[in-house]
Protein backbone atom coordinates (compact mmCIF):
# COMPACT_ATOMS: atom_id res chain seq x y z
CA UNK A 1 0.00 0.00 0.00
CA UNK A 2 1.41 3.19 -1.19
CA UNK A 3 0.97 6.99 -0.25
CA UNK A 4 -0.86 8.49 -2.81
CA UNK A 5 -2.18 12.33 -3.97
CA UNK A 6 -5.64 13.48 -5.81
CA UNK A 7 -6.46 16.33 -7.44
CA UNK A 8 -9.56 17.98 -7.25
CA UNK A 9 -10.40 19.87 -10.24
CA UNK A 10 -13.05 22.75 -9.49
CA UNK A 11 -14.27 23.40 -12.94
CA UNK A 12 -16.33 25.92 -14.28
CA UNK A 13 -17.76 23.75 -17.69
CA UNK A 14 -19.15 26.32 -20.69
CA UNK A 15 -22.13 24.13 -21.00
CA UNK A 16 -22.25 22.39 -24.48
CA UNK A 17 -18.85 23.32 -25.48
CA UNK A 18 -16.86 19.69 -25.33
CA UNK A 19 -14.14 20.52 -27.10
CA UNK A 20 -13.26 23.92 -24.69
CA UNK A 21 -14.19 21.70 -21.57
CA UNK A 22 -12.22 18.61 -22.54
CA UNK A 23 -9.03 20.93 -23.98
CA UNK A 24 -9.19 22.07 -20.36
CA UNK A 25 -9.69 19.30 -18.57
CA UNK A 26 -6.41 17.86 -20.47
CA UNK A 27 -4.80 21.00 -19.18
CA UNK A 28 -5.78 20.68 -15.63
CA UNK A 29 -4.86 16.77 -16.25
CA UNK A 30 -1.18 17.39 -16.99
CA UNK A 31 -0.86 20.08 -14.55
CA UNK A 32 -1.68 18.15 -11.57
CA UNK A 33 0.70 15.59 -12.81
CA UNK A 34 3.60 17.58 -12.65
CA UNK A 35 2.53 18.45 -9.38
CA UNK A 36 3.25 14.44 -8.77
CA UNK A 37 -0.72 14.03 -8.05
CA UNK A 38 -2.12 10.13 -9.02
CA UNK A 39 -5.64 10.77 -9.63
CA UNK A 40 -7.57 13.67 -10.85
CA UNK A 41 -10.96 14.07 -10.24
CA UNK A 42 -13.55 16.31 -12.06
CA UNK A 43 -16.87 17.25 -11.46
CA UNK A 44 -20.13 15.26 -12.54
CA UNK A 45 -20.97 15.92 -16.78
CA UNK A 46 -17.58 17.38 -16.88
CA UNK A 47 -17.17 17.04 -20.70
CA UNK A 48 -20.47 18.49 -21.36
CA UNK A 49 -21.58 21.00 -18.49
CA UNK A 50 -24.66 20.50 -16.15
CA UNK A 51 -27.54 21.09 -16.47
CA UNK A 52 -27.67 20.65 -20.16
CA UNK A 53 -31.10 20.15 -20.35
CA UNK A 54 -31.97 19.39 -23.72
CA UNK A 55 -28.71 19.54 -25.41
CA UNK A 56 -28.55 15.95 -24.06
CA UNK A 57 -30.99 15.12 -26.91
CA UNK A 58 -28.71 16.67 -29.52
CA UNK A 59 -28.36 13.45 -32.35
CA UNK A 60 -24.64 13.83 -32.53
CA UNK A 61 -23.69 14.15 -28.55
CA UNK A 62 -22.86 10.72 -28.68
CA UNK A 63 -19.92 11.38 -31.73
CA UNK A 64 -19.07 14.84 -29.86
CA UNK A 65 -18.58 12.55 -26.40
CA UNK A 66 -16.35 10.15 -28.50
CA UNK A 67 -14.27 12.88 -29.75
CA UNK A 68 -13.95 13.97 -26.17
CA UNK A 69 -12.27 10.43 -25.34
CA UNK A 70 -9.85 10.49 -27.61
CA UNK A 71 -8.66 13.91 -26.14
CA UNK A 72 -8.37 12.83 -22.88
CA UNK A 73 -6.98 8.97 -24.10
CA UNK A 74 -3.79 11.40 -24.79
CA UNK A 75 -3.03 11.94 -21.25
CA UNK A 76 -0.71 9.62 -19.43
CA UNK A 77 0.39 8.55 -16.00
CA UNK A 78 -2.58 10.05 -14.13
CA UNK A 79 -5.93 8.28 -13.22
CA UNK A 80 -8.62 10.75 -14.47
CA UNK A 81 -12.32 10.27 -12.90
CA UNK A 82 -15.11 12.33 -15.17
CA UNK A 83 -18.19 12.82 -16.19
CA UNK A 84 -20.03 11.93 -19.33
CA UNK A 85 -23.16 10.93 -21.14
CA UNK A 86 -23.17 7.66 -21.59
CA UNK A 87 -25.44 6.50 -24.20
CA UNK A 88 -25.62 2.31 -25.21
CA UNK A 89 -26.10 0.37 -28.26
CA UNK A 90 -29.52 -0.31 -26.83
CA UNK A 91 -30.23 3.21 -26.50
CA UNK A 92 -30.43 3.98 -22.72
CA UNK A 93 -29.14 7.05 -21.84
CA UNK A 94 -26.77 7.53 -18.16
CA UNK A 95 -25.39 10.41 -16.39
CA UNK A 96 -21.93 8.39 -16.05
CA UNK A 97 -18.39 8.22 -14.80
CA UNK A 98 -15.49 7.05 -16.46
CA UNK A 99 -12.08 6.01 -14.66
CA UNK A 100 -9.31 6.35 -17.39
CA UNK A 101 -5.70 5.54 -17.51
CA UNK A 102 -3.35 6.01 -20.09
CA UNK A 103 -6.02 6.21 -22.36
CA UNK A 104 -7.41 2.92 -21.32
CA UNK A 105 -11.19 3.04 -19.72
CA UNK A 106 -10.64 0.69 -16.36
CA UNK A 107 -14.68 0.98 -15.63
CA UNK A 108 -17.84 3.41 -16.39
CA UNK A 109 -19.95 4.02 -13.38
CA UNK A 110 -24.09 5.07 -14.68
CA UNK A 111 -25.37 7.48 -11.79
CA UNK A 112 -28.03 5.29 -9.82
CA UNK A 113 -30.28 7.63 -8.24
CA UNK A 114 -31.21 10.39 -10.41
CA UNK A 115 -32.84 13.67 -8.66
CA UNK A 116 -36.13 15.05 -10.01
CA UNK A 117 -37.06 17.85 -7.76
CA UNK A 118 -36.86 21.44 -7.06
CA UNK A 119 -33.86 22.36 -10.06
CA UNK A 120 -33.42 18.78 -11.05
CA UNK A 121 -35.17 16.94 -14.12
CA UNK A 122 -32.85 14.01 -14.66
CA UNK A 123 -35.55 11.57 -15.47
CA UNK A 124 -36.48 13.30 -18.46
CA UNK A 125 -32.62 12.36 -19.81
CA UNK A 126 -31.53 9.76 -18.16
CA UNK A 127 -31.79 6.25 -17.13
CA UNK A 128 -30.29 5.09 -13.21
CA UNK A 129 -27.91 2.38 -12.86
CA UNK A 130 -27.52 -1.00 -11.02
CA UNK A 131 -23.43 -1.42 -10.82
CA UNK A 132 -20.86 -0.42 -8.42
CA UNK A 133 -17.81 0.48 -9.86
CA UNK A 134 -14.54 -0.17 -7.48
CA UNK A 135 -11.30 -0.33 -8.89
CA UNK A 136 -7.54 -0.52 -7.21
CA UNK A 137 -4.93 1.69 -7.71
CA UNK A 138 -1.58 2.08 -5.86
CA UNK A 139 -2.52 -0.94 -3.55
CA UNK A 140 -6.06 1.00 -2.37
CA UNK A 141 -9.46 0.25 -2.97
CA UNK A 142 -11.51 3.80 -4.40
CA UNK A 143 -15.73 3.72 -5.40
CA UNK A 144 -17.27 6.11 -7.62
CA UNK A 145 -20.30 7.57 -6.98
CA UNK A 146 -22.08 10.65 -8.26
CA UNK A 147 -23.85 13.99 -6.61
CA UNK A 148 -27.42 12.63 -5.23
CA UNK A 149 -25.87 8.89 -5.14
CA UNK A 150 -24.05 10.17 -1.70
CA UNK A 151 -27.37 10.90 0.14
CA UNK A 152 -28.85 7.83 -0.35
CA UNK A 153 -27.48 5.81 2.58
CA UNK A 154 -28.07 2.60 1.26
CA UNK A 155 -26.40 3.27 -2.01
CA UNK A 156 -22.88 4.39 -0.03
CA UNK A 157 -23.20 0.91 2.74
CA UNK A 158 -22.95 -0.98 -0.32
CA UNK A 159 -19.36 0.32 -1.46
CA UNK A 160 -18.56 -0.06 2.65
CA UNK A 161 -19.48 -3.81 2.45
CA UNK A 162 -17.35 -4.21 -0.95
CA UNK A 163 -14.40 -2.59 1.20
CA UNK A 164 -14.07 0.15 -0.52
CA UNK A 165 -11.30 2.65 1.33
CA UNK A 166 -12.18 5.94 -0.37
CA UNK A 167 -14.90 7.43 -2.32
CA UNK A 168 -14.90 9.60 -5.25
CA UNK A 169 -17.43 11.55 -5.58
CA UNK A 170 -18.33 14.04 -8.77
CA UNK A 171 -20.72 16.76 -8.23
CA UNK A 172 -23.00 19.44 -9.77
CA UNK A 173 -24.57 20.43 -6.47
CA UNK A 174 -26.52 23.90 -7.04
CA UNK A 175 -25.62 26.60 -4.69
CA UNK A 176 -27.95 27.75 -1.89
CA UNK A 177 -27.63 29.94 1.10
CA UNK A 178 -25.80 27.70 4.12
CA UNK A 179 -25.51 24.85 1.22
CA UNK A 180 -21.71 24.55 1.19
CA UNK A 181 -21.83 23.56 5.23
CA UNK A 182 -24.69 21.36 5.23
CA UNK A 183 -22.69 19.23 2.88
CA UNK A 184 -19.34 19.25 4.93
CA UNK A 185 -21.33 18.20 8.06
CA UNK A 186 -23.46 15.58 6.73
CA UNK A 187 -20.86 14.10 4.98
CA UNK A 188 -18.09 14.20 7.25
CA UNK A 189 -20.69 12.15 9.91
CA UNK A 190 -21.17 9.92 6.98
CA UNK A 191 -17.75 9.00 6.75
CA UNK A 192 -17.22 8.36 10.55
CA UNK A 193 -20.50 6.08 10.34
CA UNK A 194 -18.99 3.84 7.44
CA UNK A 195 -15.31 4.75 7.82
CA UNK A 196 -15.10 5.84 4.43
CA UNK A 197 -12.81 8.98 3.30
CA UNK A 198 -14.65 11.01 1.61
CA UNK A 199 -13.55 12.76 -1.79
CA UNK A 200 -16.66 15.60 -3.13
CA UNK A 201 -15.75 17.56 -6.01
CA UNK A 202 -17.94 20.08 -7.41
CA UNK A 203 -18.98 21.81 -9.81
CA UNK A 204 -18.46 25.87 -9.71
CA UNK A 205 -19.34 28.77 -12.00
CA UNK A 206 -22.87 30.18 -12.74
CA UNK A 207 -25.02 28.88 -15.42
CA UNK A 208 -28.29 31.00 -16.64
CA UNK A 209 -29.98 30.92 -12.79
CA UNK A 210 -27.81 28.55 -11.26
CA UNK A 211 -24.90 29.03 -9.12
CA UNK A 212 -22.53 26.21 -8.44
CA UNK A 213 -20.00 27.43 -5.50
CA UNK A 214 -17.50 24.14 -6.15
CA UNK A 215 -16.63 24.63 -2.12
CA UNK A 216 -15.21 20.45 -2.77
CA UNK A 217 -13.31 18.90 0.09
CA UNK A 218 -12.19 15.79 1.48
CA UNK A 219 -13.00 14.17 4.66
CA UNK A 220 -11.35 11.47 6.65
CA UNK A 221 -12.68 7.95 7.59
CA UNK A 222 -12.80 9.36 11.12
CA UNK A 223 -15.10 12.07 10.05
CA UNK A 224 -12.45 15.03 10.33
CA UNK A 225 -12.57 17.41 7.39
CA UNK A 226 -8.19 16.99 5.68
CA UNK A 227 -9.50 20.14 2.79
CA UNK A 228 -11.68 22.65 2.12
CA UNK A 229 -11.57 24.12 -0.97
CA UNK A 230 -12.86 27.87 -1.80
CA UNK A 231 -16.18 28.93 -2.74
CA UNK A 232 -16.59 30.02 -5.84
CA UNK A 233 -13.04 29.86 -7.26
CA UNK A 234 -12.24 27.65 -10.27
CA UNK A 235 -8.61 25.90 -9.41
CA UNK A 236 -7.23 22.43 -8.53
CA UNK A 237 -6.66 21.73 -5.05
CA UNK A 238 -4.75 18.65 -3.37
CA UNK A 239 -5.16 16.32 -1.12
CA UNK A 240 -2.36 13.37 -0.23
CA UNK A 241 -2.33 10.27 1.41
CA UNK A 242 -0.47 8.97 4.12
CA UNK A 243 -0.79 5.07 3.90
CA UNK A 244 1.18 4.97 7.08
CA UNK A 245 -1.44 6.91 9.05
CA UNK A 246 -4.35 5.79 7.08
CA UNK A 247 -5.30 9.36 6.53
CA UNK A 248 -5.18 11.93 4.33
CA UNK A 249 -3.08 14.97 5.49
CA UNK A 250 -5.08 18.26 6.67
CA UNK A 251 -3.99 20.72 3.98
CA UNK A 252 -4.62 24.42 4.53
CA UNK A 253 -8.60 24.86 4.45
CA UNK A 254 -10.36 27.72 3.61
CA UNK A 255 -12.30 29.39 6.13
CA UNK A 256 -16.12 29.62 5.68
CA UNK A 257 -17.74 32.22 4.51
CA UNK A 258 -20.26 34.16 6.88
CA UNK A 259 -23.93 34.31 5.55
CA UNK A 260 -23.26 37.57 3.56
CA UNK A 261 -20.02 37.27 2.31
CA UNK A 262 -21.24 33.92 0.88
CA UNK A 263 -24.30 35.39 -0.72
CA UNK A 264 -22.39 38.72 -1.99
CA UNK A 265 -19.67 36.37 -4.34
CA UNK A 266 -22.21 33.97 -5.71
CA UNK A 267 -24.41 36.70 -7.13
CA UNK A 268 -21.23 38.09 -8.29
CA UNK A 269 -19.73 35.30 -9.91
CA UNK A 270 -22.92 34.26 -11.27
CA UNK A 271 -23.28 38.38 -13.34
CA UNK A 272 -20.01 37.42 -14.44
CA UNK A 273 -20.27 34.33 -15.54
CA UNK A 274 -23.64 34.84 -17.18
CA UNK A 275 -22.48 38.19 -19.05
CA UNK A 276 -19.00 36.58 -20.26
CA UNK A 277 -20.64 33.61 -21.68
CA UNK A 278 -23.72 35.16 -23.37
CA UNK A 279 -20.96 37.08 -25.39
CA UNK A 280 -21.90 40.77 -23.93
CA UNK A 281 -19.46 43.37 -24.11
CA UNK A 282 -20.37 45.00 -21.14
CA UNK A 283 -24.28 45.94 -18.72
CA UNK A 284 -26.34 48.64 -18.47
CA UNK A 285 -28.39 49.32 -15.72
CA UNK A 286 -30.72 52.64 -14.21
CA UNK A 287 -29.24 54.07 -11.54
CA UNK A 288 -32.13 55.42 -9.46
CA UNK A 289 -30.22 56.90 -6.04
CA UNK A 290 -32.18 53.64 -4.32
CA UNK A 291 -30.54 50.93 -2.12
CA UNK A 292 -31.45 47.80 -4.91
CA UNK A 293 -30.27 49.95 -8.17
CA UNK A 294 -27.14 50.52 -5.62
CA UNK A 295 -26.39 47.22 -5.02
CA UNK A 296 -26.87 45.84 -8.68
CA UNK A 297 -23.76 48.47 -9.82
CA UNK A 298 -21.47 47.14 -7.30
CA UNK A 299 -21.90 43.58 -8.04
CA UNK A 300 -21.44 44.35 -11.83
CA UNK A 301 -18.39 46.35 -11.43
CA UNK A 302 -17.18 43.56 -8.69
CA UNK A 303 -18.23 40.85 -11.46
CA UNK A 304 -17.11 42.39 -14.75
CA UNK A 305 -14.82 45.58 -14.20
CA UNK A 306 -16.11 49.53 -13.96
CA UNK A 307 -14.78 49.67 -17.74
CA UNK A 308 -17.80 47.63 -18.55
CA UNK A 309 -20.42 49.13 -17.03
CA UNK A 310 -22.98 52.06 -17.42
CA UNK A 311 -25.24 53.53 -15.53
CA UNK A 312 -28.00 55.86 -16.34
CA UNK A 313 -30.12 58.31 -14.07
CA UNK A 314 -33.63 59.12 -16.03
CA UNK A 315 -34.75 61.56 -13.19
CA UNK A 316 -38.75 62.85 -13.22
CA UNK A 317 -40.53 65.26 -11.56
CA UNK A 318 -40.92 62.90 -8.63
CA UNK A 319 -37.38 62.25 -8.51
CA UNK A 320 -35.60 63.62 -5.84
CA UNK A 321 -32.51 65.80 -5.21
CA UNK A 322 -31.11 63.56 -2.94
CA UNK A 323 -31.27 60.43 -5.51
CA UNK A 324 -29.82 62.42 -8.34
CA UNK A 325 -26.93 63.57 -5.73
CA UNK A 326 -26.08 60.21 -4.84
CA UNK A 327 -26.83 58.37 -8.34
CA UNK A 328 -23.82 60.50 -9.22
CA UNK A 329 -21.26 60.38 -6.29
CA UNK A 330 -21.96 56.30 -6.45
CA UNK A 331 -21.32 56.28 -10.20
CA UNK A 332 -18.22 58.55 -9.75
CA UNK A 333 -16.87 56.48 -6.30
CA UNK A 334 -17.09 53.21 -8.56
CA UNK A 335 -15.81 54.73 -11.80
CA UNK A 336 -17.98 53.82 -14.15
CA UNK A 337 -19.50 55.31 -17.05
CA UNK A 338 -22.47 57.51 -16.41
CA UNK A 339 -25.22 59.67 -17.77
CA UNK A 340 -28.36 61.45 -17.01
CA UNK A 341 -31.27 61.32 -19.27
CA UNK A 342 -34.62 64.13 -18.18
CA UNK A 343 -37.59 61.88 -19.04
CA UNK A 344 -40.44 64.93 -18.55
CA UNK A 345 -40.91 65.27 -22.61
CA UNK A 346 -41.61 61.69 -23.18
CA UNK A 347 -43.86 61.32 -20.25
CA UNK A 348 -45.63 64.19 -21.01
CA UNK A 349 -45.68 63.29 -24.75
CA UNK A 350 -47.31 59.94 -23.84
CA UNK A 351 -49.56 62.02 -21.52
CA UNK A 352 -50.85 63.95 -24.40
CA UNK A 353 -51.23 61.31 -26.22
CA UNK A 354 -53.20 59.17 -24.47
CA UNK A 355 -55.51 62.16 -23.31
CA UNK A 356 -57.92 61.78 -25.77
CA UNK A 357 -58.70 58.45 -23.88
CA UNK A 358 -57.98 59.21 -20.40
CA UNK A 359 -59.88 62.25 -20.15
CA UNK A 360 -60.01 63.68 -16.87
CA UNK A 361 -59.77 60.13 -14.68
CA UNK A 362 -57.64 60.50 -11.71
CA UNK A 363 -54.15 59.73 -11.88
CA UNK A 364 -53.30 56.66 -10.31
CA UNK A 365 -50.63 53.29 -11.19
CA UNK A 366 -50.94 54.44 -14.51
CA UNK A 367 -49.13 57.50 -14.56
CA UNK A 368 -46.37 55.99 -12.27
CA UNK A 369 -46.54 52.60 -14.99
CA UNK A 370 -45.63 55.22 -18.03
CA UNK A 371 -42.89 56.32 -16.18
CA UNK A 372 -41.25 53.45 -15.37
CA UNK A 373 -42.00 52.16 -19.00
CA UNK A 374 -40.16 55.71 -20.47
CA UNK A 375 -36.70 53.88 -18.39
CA UNK A 376 -37.29 50.81 -19.79
CA UNK A 377 -37.16 52.08 -23.29
CA UNK A 378 -34.53 54.13 -22.93
CA UNK A 379 -32.28 51.77 -21.70
CA UNK A 380 -33.62 49.08 -24.04
CA UNK A 381 -32.64 51.55 -26.70
CA UNK A 382 -29.06 52.46 -25.06
CA UNK A 383 -28.75 48.49 -25.04
CA UNK A 384 -29.55 47.99 -28.99
CA UNK A 385 -27.50 50.47 -29.80
CA UNK A 386 -24.20 49.47 -28.17
CA UNK A 387 -25.01 45.89 -27.22
CA UNK A 388 -24.83 46.20 -23.66
CA UNK A 389 -26.71 43.92 -21.50
CA UNK A 390 -29.54 45.31 -19.30
CA UNK A 391 -29.47 44.53 -15.70
CA UNK A 392 -32.76 44.01 -14.02
CA UNK A 393 -32.41 45.97 -10.21
CA UNK A 394 -35.73 44.48 -8.32
CA UNK A 395 -35.53 42.47 -5.42
CA UNK A 396 -37.50 39.44 -4.67
CA UNK A 397 -39.32 41.08 -2.04
CA UNK A 398 -41.13 43.76 -4.78
CA UNK A 399 -40.97 40.61 -7.29
CA UNK A 400 -42.92 38.65 -4.93
CA UNK A 401 -45.96 41.12 -5.07
CA UNK A 402 -46.05 42.46 -8.30
CA UNK A 403 -44.37 46.33 -6.54
CA UNK A 404 -42.82 46.33 -10.32
CA UNK A 405 -43.66 47.41 -13.56
CA UNK A 406 -43.57 45.28 -16.75
CA UNK A 407 -42.43 46.57 -19.58
CA UNK A 408 -40.98 49.09 -17.31
CA UNK A 409 -38.12 48.69 -14.47
CA UNK A 410 -38.73 44.48 -15.14
CA UNK A 411 -36.81 45.38 -18.71
CA UNK A 412 -33.26 43.38 -19.25
CA UNK A 413 -31.92 40.08 -19.43
CA UNK A 414 -30.47 39.37 -15.76
CA UNK A 415 -31.72 40.21 -12.82
CA UNK A 416 -29.35 40.36 -10.30
CA UNK A 417 -31.56 40.37 -7.03
CA UNK A 418 -34.35 38.45 -8.23
CA UNK A 419 -34.02 35.83 -5.19
CA UNK A 420 -32.89 38.54 -2.61
CA UNK A 421 -35.11 39.62 0.02
CA UNK A 422 -35.20 43.51 0.63
CA UNK A 423 -33.79 42.95 3.95
CA UNK A 424 -31.13 40.74 2.52
CA UNK A 425 -30.43 43.63 0.19
CA UNK A 426 -29.87 46.24 2.81
CA UNK A 427 -27.11 43.82 4.92
CA UNK A 428 -25.60 43.04 1.32
CA UNK A 429 -25.36 47.12 0.80
CA UNK A 430 -23.79 47.05 4.30
CA UNK A 431 -21.19 44.37 3.37
CA UNK A 432 -20.31 45.67 0.18
CA UNK A 433 -19.09 49.11 2.03
CA UNK A 434 -17.25 47.33 4.18
CA UNK A 435 -14.93 45.63 1.19
CA UNK A 436 -13.30 48.93 0.67
CA UNK A 437 -11.54 51.86 2.42
CA UNK A 438 -14.15 54.64 0.87
CA UNK A 439 -17.81 52.89 0.82
CA UNK A 440 -18.84 52.62 -2.44
CA UNK A 441 -22.54 53.20 -1.88
CA UNK A 442 -23.44 56.58 -0.39
CA UNK A 443 -24.95 55.91 3.15
CA UNK A 444 -27.92 57.87 2.62
CA UNK A 445 -28.80 55.24 -0.03
CA UNK A 446 -28.64 52.91 2.96
CA UNK A 447 -30.29 54.69 5.38
CA UNK A 448 -33.04 56.75 3.44
CA UNK A 449 -36.82 55.05 3.57
CA UNK A 450 -37.42 52.73 0.29
CA UNK A 451 -39.15 54.79 -2.45
CA UNK A 452 -39.87 54.67 -6.04
CA UNK A 453 -40.36 57.89 -6.49
CA UNK A 454 -43.41 57.69 -8.51
CA UNK A 455 -45.73 60.29 -7.20
CA UNK A 456 -45.15 63.14 -4.68
CA UNK A 457 -43.56 62.01 -1.47
CA UNK A 458 -44.10 57.91 -2.00
CA UNK A 459 -42.59 55.43 0.35
CA UNK A 460 -42.94 51.70 -0.12
CA UNK A 461 -44.37 51.33 3.21
CA UNK A 462 -47.31 53.47 1.70
CA UNK A 463 -48.30 50.36 -0.29
CA UNK A 464 -46.25 47.34 1.59
CA UNK A 465 -45.77 46.52 5.33
CA UNK A 466 -42.70 47.35 6.78
CA UNK A 467 -39.77 45.02 4.98
CA UNK A 468 -38.90 42.73 8.01
CA UNK A 469 -42.74 41.79 8.34
CA UNK A 470 -43.39 41.62 4.39
CA UNK A 471 -40.12 39.45 4.16
CA UNK A 472 -41.20 37.18 7.20
CA UNK A 473 -44.98 36.48 5.85
CA UNK A 474 -43.17 36.26 2.30
CA UNK A 475 -40.47 33.39 3.66
CA UNK A 476 -43.32 31.48 5.45
CA UNK A 477 -45.49 31.17 2.20
CA UNK A 478 -42.62 31.09 -0.46
CA UNK A 479 -39.95 28.92 1.01
CA UNK A 480 -41.74 26.68 3.85
CA UNK A 481 -45.02 26.76 1.79
CA UNK A 482 -47.43 27.04 4.92
CA UNK A 483 -50.94 28.29 4.33
CA UNK A 484 -52.16 31.00 4.94
CA UNK A 485 -53.79 29.96 8.39
CA UNK A 486 -49.99 28.59 9.29
CA UNK A 487 -48.75 32.23 8.85
CA UNK A 488 -51.12 34.02 10.97
CA UNK A 489 -50.85 31.38 13.80
CA UNK A 490 -47.23 32.63 13.68
CA UNK A 491 -48.48 35.98 15.18
CA UNK A 492 -48.98 38.21 11.79
CA UNK A 493 -52.11 40.18 11.14
CA UNK A 494 -54.46 38.40 9.65
CA UNK A 495 -55.64 40.95 7.12
CA UNK A 496 -51.67 41.61 6.27
CA UNK A 497 -51.10 37.77 5.33
CA UNK A 498 -53.87 38.09 3.33
CA UNK A 499 -53.33 40.53 0.88
CA UNK A 500 -49.67 39.19 0.83
CA UNK A 501 -50.61 36.23 -0.15
CA UNK A 502 -53.13 37.51 -2.35
CA UNK A 503 -50.43 39.71 -4.36
CA UNK A 504 -48.15 36.45 -4.50
CA UNK A 505 -50.92 34.81 -6.22
CA UNK A 506 -52.17 37.12 -8.29
CA UNK A 507 -48.70 38.43 -9.88
CA UNK A 508 -47.47 35.56 -11.60
CA UNK A 509 -48.23 36.93 -14.76
CA UNK A 510 -45.68 39.11 -14.07
CA UNK A 511 -42.76 37.10 -13.33
CA UNK A 512 -43.25 34.93 -15.70
CA UNK A 513 -42.31 37.27 -18.41
CA UNK A 514 -39.49 38.56 -15.55
CA UNK A 515 -35.71 38.38 -16.65
CA UNK A 516 -33.64 35.11 -15.13
CA UNK A 517 -31.61 36.25 -12.06
CA UNK A 518 -28.95 34.25 -9.89
CA UNK A 519 -30.97 31.49 -7.51
CA UNK A 520 -29.51 31.66 -3.90
CA UNK A 521 -32.72 29.97 -2.23
CA UNK A 522 -34.65 26.69 -1.99
CA UNK A 523 -37.49 28.12 -3.37
CA UNK A 524 -36.94 31.11 -6.05
CA UNK A 525 -38.99 31.86 -8.70
CA UNK A 526 -37.46 29.71 -11.70
CA UNK A 527 -37.13 26.06 -11.90
CA UNK A 528 -38.59 24.81 -8.81
CA UNK A 529 -41.84 27.16 -8.03
CA UNK A 530 -44.42 26.14 -10.90
CA UNK A 531 -47.70 27.54 -10.39
CA UNK A 532 -50.05 28.16 -12.86
CA UNK A 533 -50.76 31.49 -14.09
CA UNK A 534 -54.91 31.26 -14.33
CA UNK A 535 -56.26 29.22 -11.44
CA UNK A 536 -59.07 28.72 -9.13
CA UNK A 537 -57.19 28.01 -5.70
CA UNK A 538 -57.65 30.27 -2.80
CA UNK A 539 -55.79 31.90 -0.03
CA UNK A 540 -57.54 30.37 2.56
CA UNK A 541 -58.08 26.99 1.06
Amino acid sequence: MKNFKVALAQFSPHIGNIDANTQKMVEQANSAKQQQADLIIFPELSTLGYPAEDLILRPNLQKRTQKAFAQLSEVKDIVMVFGFVHQTEDGHRYNSAAVMKDGQVLGVYNKHNLPNYGVFDEKRYFQGGHQHLVFEYLGHKFGVLICEDVWSLNTVKQLSQLNVETVLILNASPYEVGKPQHRVQTLNELAKQLSLNIVYVNQVGGQDDLIFDGSSFVSNHNGQLALQAPSFQESVYFAEYDAKQKLFKTAETTPTLDTFAEIYQALVMATRDYVQRSGFPGVILGLSGGIDSALTLAIAVDAIGADKVQAVMMPYTYTSQMSVEDATEQARRMGVTFGIAEIHPIVNSFMQTLYPFFGNSPADATEENLQARTRGTLLMGLSNKFGNLVLSTGNKSEISVGYCTLYGDMVGGFSVLKDVYKTIVFELAKYRNTLSETPVIPERVITRPPSAELRPDQKDQDSLPAYDVLDAILYAYIEEDLSQADIIAKGYEAEMVEKVIRLVDRNEYKRRQGAIGPRISSRAFSRERRYPIVNGWTAND
